[in-house]
């Protein structure tokens, strides 16, 4: 399952953008977006490096 983005707790930081192997996140708007959900590895780097805890990842 691709990550998802809590657009209320997302501050636009960028961390997700930078951590992520595959490159899944943007940036638009100031919030993270899952541009690319099909190429997430369900590694789950950005759930644990969100500092805002605004990513998760539904099973």
């Amino acid at each position: 399952m691709p990550p998802k983005v809590d657009l209320d707790k997302c501050d636009g930081c960028e961390t997700c953008v930078d951590v992520c192997p595959e490159e899944v996140f943007e940036l638009e708007d100031d919030k993270a977006k899952v541009a690319r959900p099909d190429d997430c590895s369900d590694c789950e780097t950005c759930v644990d490096e969100c500092p805002n805890e605004a990513i998760t990842m539904d099973e």
